[in-house]
């Protein structure tokens, strides 16, 4: 006998690992992801992930394309049921993993790191554009902020782009006029965690 899905969106789509895979798509339809990528971010194993993802791309649902040597695969948004997934999955809380997912505030969620992260500035970046969506300032010699870090990028479902910075690097980076640093506070920031003032 055939074990049953758990939660009513494993039901309806059939597995588990579909399930998170449409939703990484539709929550994200500009956005393209290699196999490896994917498996991290929804946190499954990559024979599975294969496995639907030919599923879904032989109902023509989403499309891939080859770039350096790397196939990459998005929603094909010019599919019938495009809008309608779109519309499913682009929801603040979803029940995908079994349990409702809420997005927590940042101030929340560095609370699990304040004893490590001195400051953090979140950026809108958009799809394709250059730069970062999170500079992470802190001590990171024990990794706590890397994992912390990969643990938001699941929460937030869908890859991140962060660096990770020591406050003494940030500082004479900031103060020098460095091209990097410069260039993150040109884009649209929308969060600046910054308790003890090292950011402004």
């Amino acid at each position: 006998m055939s074990k049953t899905s758990n939660t009513p969106t494993e039901k309806l789509f059939g597995s588990k690992t579909r399930a998170k895979l449409l939703r990484l798509f539709f929550e994200n339809p500009e956005k393209s992801f290699y196999v490896r990528e994917m498996t991290r971010v929804i946190d499954e194993q990559i024979n599975s992930v294969r496995r639907e993802l030919l599923n879904l791309e032989s109902i023509g649902i989403i499309k891939n394309e080859t770039f350096d040597n790397k196939v990459y695969y998005s929603a094909n948004n010019k599919h019938p049921f495009a809008h309608p997934l779109s519309e499913m999955f682009s929801k603040k809380i979803s029940s995908i993993s079994g349990q409702d997912i809420k997005t927590d505030s940042w101030e929340e969620q560095c609370r699990a790191v304040k004893n490590y992260l001195k400051g953090l500035i979140v950026t809108n970046r958009l799809p394709g554009q250059d730069g970062i969506d999170l500079l992470i300032i802190g001590n990171d010699k024990t990794k706590k902020l890397t994992r912390w870090a990969e643990v938001v990028e699941k929460k937030q479902g869908k890859p991140i782009n962060y660096v990770i910075m020591s406050p003494d690097d940030f500082t004479y980076r900031k103060n020098v006029n460095d091209r990097f640093v410069a260039d993150i506070f040109e884009m649209d920031i929308t969060e600046i965690y910054d308790p003890e003032r090292i950011i402004k």
